[in-house]
C-alpha cells in the first residue's frame, strides 16, 4: 500500500466511527452481521474444525498425554476454537478504532505478562521458557498476545499524522518511534528464549513498515540489520545448545537421525508415506504409532500428510490461502492508512507463521516450535489468532458505506 494510495482520500477517523451504543441501532439492512467477510470467516473455521480432528487423531492413543480420554484433546481444541470465536465477536462489537485508543494498556499488559515468564512463575516446555503456569492445569503463552499488540501498536504511531492529513506518509522520526515500540517485546521474548516468536515479530514488523508507506530504505536496513544480528547471535554463541542442534540439523538433515533429527526425518516419513489420497484417518502409521513427537501441535501438518494424503494437506493449503486473500482484500479496500496497517501485520504473521510451521515438517525450514494457525493444538495461540480475525472483520465492517462492496 503506497503513501498516494491514502493521499488521493480526504478522511476522517471520528467521521466514521460509530457512537456509543450504535450497535444496537443499526438497521438489518446495515448490520455488522452482514458487512461481515464470511467467506474468511468460513475459512478459519474450517481450518479450526479440520484441526480438532486431525488433533484428535494425533492423541487418542497417546495416553500419556490424554489421561485415558481419547476426545480430551479433540474437545480442549473445539472449546479453545469456541472461546476464540467469542473473543473474535467481542473485537468486532467492540471495533478497532475503540482498541486504538487502549494500545498503550494492552500493550503494557502484554509485555508484563510476557516478563513474568522470566520469573519463577514462567515454565519450560522443550528448551523454551514462554509458558505461565495457571490454575486448573491450563498454561499462558504470552509472545501470542505480543503479535496483536506489536501489530496495533506499530499502526497507531505510524498511522496517527497520516490519518490526520498532517502528512503523506510517516517520517523517520514516526518509524523510529514505532521501531522502539516493537523492540521492547522482542527484547523480552529473545531472554526466553523464543526464536521462533521473535521471527514472527519480524515478519509482521516488515510487513507493517511495508503498508505505512515508509521509505524502502528502512525496510533495506531492517533486513541488514536482522542478517548482521543473526550473524552475532551465531558468532558469540548466545543461542542455547538445543536450538544450535535445530539448525545443524536443518542444514545437515542426516545429521544424528535418532537425536536432534528425528523430529525432522519422522515428519518427512509420515508425509511422504500418505500419497496422493492419504492412508485414511486414524489408520496412519506414524501417527498411530506415535513416532511422531509433538505431533498435536508443532507437527499437525504431518497427520494431514499422511492419512488425509497430498489432496487433504492441500486442502489446508488452499484454505489458508483462502484468509490470507480475504485478508488482503480488506488491507486493500479500506480508506484509512490504521486500519491498512493492522491488516498487512496479520496477513504477514499468518503468512510467516504458516509457511515456517509447514516448511519445518517438509524439512526446507529449521524447526523452530511455530503452531500452525488455526489448525494446531493451543489455547494461546488459537486466542490470538481469533483476536486477529476479529480485528479484520472490524476493520471490514466499520469502512465508510461509499468503500464497502
Amino acid at each position: 500500500m503506497t503513501a498516494s494510495h491514502h493521499t488521493s482520500r480526504t478522511f476522517s477517523v471520528r467521521r466514521y466511527a460509530p457512537e456509543p451504543g450504535a450497535w444496537g441501532k443499526i438497521t438489518a439492512r446495515d448490520s455488522v452481521v452482514r458487512k461481515l467477510d464470511w467467506v474468511l470467516l468460513l475459512s478459519c473455521a474450517a481450518l479450526s474444525l479440520i484441526g480438532a480432528v486431525l488433533v484428535h487423531s494425533a492423541t487418542r492413543n497417546r495416553t500419556e498425554l490424554n489421561h485415558g480420554e481419547p476426545y480430551f484433546f479433540f474437545l480442549r481444541h473445539l472449546l479453545n476454537t469456541g472461546i476464540g470465536l467469542a473473543l473474535a465477536a467481542l473485537t468486532i462489537w467492540l471495533g478497532h478504532r475503540t482498541l486504538r485508543g487502549a494500545v498503550p494498556v494492552l500493550f503494557g499488559l502484554a509485555v508484563v505478562l510476557a516478563l513474568l515468564v522470566l520469573t519463577p512463575l514462567g515454565s519450560t516446555i522443550n528448551g523454551s521458557r514462554s509458558w505461565l503456569a495457571i490454575p486448573g492445569g491450563f498454561s499462558l503463552q504470552p509472545a501470542e498476545f505480543t503479535k496483536i499488540t506489536i501489530t496495533l501498536g506499530m499502526a497507531m504511531i505510524l498511522a496517527a499524522r497520516v490519518d490526520a492529513g498532517d502528512r503523506p506518509h510517516p517520517d523517520h522520526r514516526t518509524v523510529v518511534q514505532a521501531l522502539g515500540l516493537a523492540a521492547i517485546p522482542v527484547a523480552v521474548i529473545l531472554l526466553m528464549p523464543d526464536l521462533g516468536s521473535v521471527m514472527v515479530l519480524g515478519a509482521i514488523v516488515l510487513g507493517v513498515l511495508l503498508a505505512s508507506g515508509a521509505s524502502n530504505r528502512w525496510i533495506l536496513g531492517l533486513l541488514g540489520t536482522g542478517v548482521v544480528g543473526c550473524l552475532a547471535i551465531w558468532q558469540f554463541g548466545l543461542l542455547d545448545e538445543y536450538q544450535i542442534a535445530r539448525f545443524a540439523a536443518f542444514a545437515n538433515p542426516s545429521l544424528d537421525p535418532a537425536g536432534v533429527g528425528y523430529n525432522t526425518n519422522q515428519a518427512r516419513i509420515a508425509i511422504g508415506g500418505g500419497g496422493l489420497t492419504g492412508s485414511g484417518l486414524f489408520r496412519g502409521s506414524q501417527t498411530t504409532g506415535q513416532f511422531v513427537p509433538e505431533q498435536q501441535t508443532d507437527f499437525i501438518f504431518t497427520v494431514a500428510g499422511e492419512e488425509l494424503g497430498f489432496l487433504g494437506a492441500g486442502l489446508i493449503i488452499v484454505l489458508l490461502g483462502v484468509v490470507l486473500w480475504r485478508a488482503c482484500r480488506i488491507a486493500r479496500e479500506t480508506t484509512e492508512l490504521y486500519g491498512t496497517i493492522v491488516a498487512a501485520g496479520i496477513i504477514a504473521w499468518f503468512a510467516f507463521q504458516a509457511f515456517e510451521n509447514i516448511g519445518m515438517t517438509l524439512g526446507i525450514m529449521p524447526v523452530t516450535g511455530l503452531p500452525l494457525p488455526f489448525v494446531s493444538y493451543g489455547g494461546t495461540s488459537m486466542f490470538a489468532v481469533w483476536i486477529a480475525i476479529g480485528l479484520l472483520q472490524s476493520i471490514r465492517a466499520q469502512r465508510p458505506v461509499s468503500a464497502a462492496r
